[in-house]
């Protein structure tokens, strides 16, 4: 986007209300002066039990991991990445890195060295925060590991570590009230700077870091909150990764325009998930399809648990209708229904007062200030109810991929091309029907699919292969692989999992069946016919996964 391109966009969003000039900072300062004793945060580790802050104790903890850092030597513009679970230190992360311009790069805990090396090295990321050992494995040592091949990284802090590698010396040292107060009028950043990036896997086998300011990103939250009707009355409950969009938008900004409680939990256990709902009461939660299964089963047997909960938002999967209405039944909460992306967040959601027809049946329409569309090859409008290519523009589109303008996907009228098909009816609402693009969703997360074929294609086994979408009752969609054999060699799906785990891959991102072929299907000009892949995965058992 050029600079002509994006001042028009500015006034336009602007003129029409939708950018709001405000930081996160700004509504964090207004509950500090206002309820300084209030709880901010409850966040509930496996193993370790929970942590309640404060409104006057988070912001006294922000501000010394932002002068921390400074002293550190991160700068405005710096960017500082955490794979952190959903932890408060996450959160405070976020707000330290405002506080002193740094720009937040929050990563997935599923990633490993493969992944982790591209993305710290394309953002030149100054400072890496993990955890030590979570779930048994041992990130600390894995970044260590990789400082030969980080040439950018200055610092890495791991969460628990002894000396001046913990991360704990950042919030525990005690700062110099003048010395915090002149830095943060310095180095406060615009309404307009990049404060995020995020990465997200794309069709070209290497990820994209999609970039989002202040304005983009609030101006998603306002036309939300008011779309649900939530209120400084609510409670968010947020088990969903705060690295991701969801997480991030929903879990760690949403909760300071509300003026409300964030519960958080790190590892999903649904028998524990209920056990928050029945103690800390919350009211909301946004999540992808597998979290609301699990939670509609444990509803069916512990129903006095879920009595505080209104909304649940499902999103970030296909969502079986036949779910939805089980989950209305059983958990006595209002379901909506919502697609979204990291480029842009939730764009279209359900309201709580539509009719049955559109909550089980559709995804939503757009949220004020977006705008959605359905064309054709020709980039032609297509009539109501017919398949086209979804495109998107308006407020909190992002302002671009970092390092890459060239994969931008945004016309000279602002119209984003989401990759995603869809049918949009006589009133505007939106059925995502299908991808254009090659990517699996497997529970919410974006698998890589021409990345991972590319690996696999490295056995010395294999001759071909093609994965695709598996139909999933719980988690959206598993990835199938179809492959053939080299001449008197044998593969199995054990041995593609070796071999794509020695390539230092999530195991996430792990085919969960595979078919051996004589021949993949192809066209007259040797492109694999995908198609007939997916009609052939739509017939696998359940019992054969």
């Amino acid at each position: 986007m050029t600079s002509n391109d994006f001042a028009k966009r500015r006034q336009a969003m602007v003129a029409g209300g939708f950018w709001p000039d405000r930081l996160l900072l700004d509504y964090l300062d207004a509950l500090v002066a206002r309820s300084p004793e209030a709880t901010a945060i409850v966040g509930y580790r496996a193993g370790a039990g929970e942590t309640r802050l404060s409104y006057a104790e988070l912001d006294e903890t922000v501000k010394r991991i932002a002068v921390n850092l400074a002293r550190a030597g991160v700068a405005s513009g710096d960017v500082v990445s955490f794979q952190l679970p959903n932890w408060w230190q996450f959160i405070a992360l976020h707000l330290a890195c405002l506080r002193i311009g740094a720009i937040s790069n929050p990563l997935m805990p599923i990633l490993r060295q493969r992944e982790l090396q591209f993305m710290l090295n394309h953002a030149h990321s100054k400072v890496m925060v993990t955890p030590g050992v979570f779930r048994d494995f041992d990130y600390g040592a894995m970044i260590a590991g990789m400082r030969a091949a980080l040439p950018h990284l200055s610092h890495a802090f791991v969460t628990g570590a002894p000396g001046a590698s913990g991360f704990e010396r950042l919030h525990e040292a005690a700062v110099d009230e003048r010395e915090a107060a002149a830095l943060f009028a310095a180095r406060r950043p615009g309404p307009d700077d990049v404060i995020q990036v995020l990465y997200t896997s794309g069709t070209t086998g290497e990820p994209k870091g999609v970039t989002h300011t202040s304005n983009t990103l609030t101006s998603n939250l306002i036309p939300y909150i008011e779309r649900l009707h939530l209120t400084g009355d609510d409670k968010v409950f947020m088990a969903s990764p705060l690295a991701h969009q969801t997480g991030f938008l929903y879990g760690v900004m949403m909760p300071f325009l509300l003026g409300c409680p964030a519960v958080l939990q790190d590892v999903w256990n649904r028998k524990v998930a209920a056990d928050l709902f029945a103690r800390e009461k919350p009211t909301f939660t946004m999540a992808s399809t597998p979290f609301l299964a699990d939670l509609t089963e444990e509803a069916e047997s512990r129903p006095e648990a879920f009595t505080s909960l209104r909304i649940f938002l499902s999103a970030g999967a296909p969502i079986p209708r036949v779910l939805v209405r089980r989950a209305t039944e059983h958990l006595g909460a209002t379901i909506a229904s919502g697609w979204g992306m990291t480029e842009n967040g939730a764009v279209t959601v359900t309201r709580p007062e539509d009719p049955p027809e559109k909550t089980f049946e559709t995804d939503g329409c757009a949220l004020p200030g977006m705008e959605v569309r359905a064309v054709d090859a020709n980039d032609k409008l297509v009539p109501a109810g017919e398949e086209g290519r979804l495109q998107v523009r308006g407020c909190s589109n992002f302002v671009g991929y970092l390092k890459r303008p060239d994969l931008d996907n945004i016309d000279a009228e602002g119209w984003f091309d989401t990759g995603d098909l869809a049918r949009i009816d006589a009133e505007g609402f939106v059925r995502i029907t299908g991808r254009a693009k090659d990517i699996i969703i497997r529970g919410g997360e974006n698998i890589p699919v021409v990345e991972i074929e590319g690996l696999i294609y490295k056995h010395p086994d294999i001759g071909d292969v093609a994965i695709v979408a598996m139909p999933d009752d719980r988690l959206g969609e598993r990835a199938c692989a179809f492959v053939t054999a080299k001449p008197g060699t044998s593969v199995t799906l054990a041995k593609i999992s070796d071999f794509l785990l020695a390539q230092q891959i999530t195991k996430t991102y792990l085919p969960e069946h595979l078919e051996v072929l004589e021949a993949l299907p192809r066209t007259p000009s040797g492109k694999i016919q995908k198609f007939k892949l997916r009609e052939m995965a739509r017939t696998i058992k359940p019992a054969a996964r």
